[in-house]
């Protein structure tokens, strides 16, 4: 009898070590389909923050043109102000961490620089340019947002001082985090 009563105990400590395992195994199975998407989910908020961003930064104030070319304009960016925060960025690059993306890029669509096929860089050309950009750093392709936005600026022509605007499109792509 006594033999039967400890085979009743290991039979119940195998049991009770069994349903354990099972538990654990499906808690785990759980938690990794749980955790599975939480990359995707980041670099959907990333997207969404990137969205966010570009609406925001034609109006903010490193960007806007205020009340310099008359009223006050809604999506208004100040190409002078743009290029003196391009050369201040690359040569401090504490600043491009406040905005939180990879790139910050203008590019002029109307009027067309040139033939209208091929970016030209904004560096010493400016303004007879089509393309600037802000900063560069790691960025995630494919996941840009843009927007439509006025670029002005301030030109003299025949001792006359008067606004030239064009159109352009504000690009801003996500940092690439997936190295981390």
């Amino acid at each position: 009898m006594v033999k039967r009563g400890q085979l009743k105990i290991q039979q119940m400590a195998f049991m009770l070590i069994a349903v354990t395992l099972f538990f654990v195994l499906a808690g785990m199975f759980v938690l990794v389909l749980k955790f599975s998407d939480l990359k995707k989910t980041a670099l959907g908020l990333e997207d969404k923050n990137a969205m966010l961003l570009v609406s925001k930064l034609a109006n903010s104030p490193e960007f806007s043109c205020g009340s310099a070319f008359g009223t006050s304009k809604i999506n208004c960016i100040d190409s002078d102000k743009i290029m003196m925060l391009k050369n201040y960025v690359q040569n401090n690059k504490d600043y491009e961490d406040l905005w939180g993306v990879g790139k910050i890029q203008i590019r002029k669509i109307f009027p067309k620089e040139g033939d209208g096929l091929t970016d030209i860089e904004c560096e010493g050309n400016y303004p007879n340019c089509n393309l600037i950009t802000i900063f560069e750093k790691n960025v995630a392709l494919g996941s840009e947002q843009s927007t439509y936005v006025t670029l002005c600026r301030k030109e003299v022509d025949e001792g006359y001082i008067f606004s030239k605007c064009e159109i352009a499109l504000l690009f801003v792509y996500p940092e690439d985090r997936t190295n981390e």
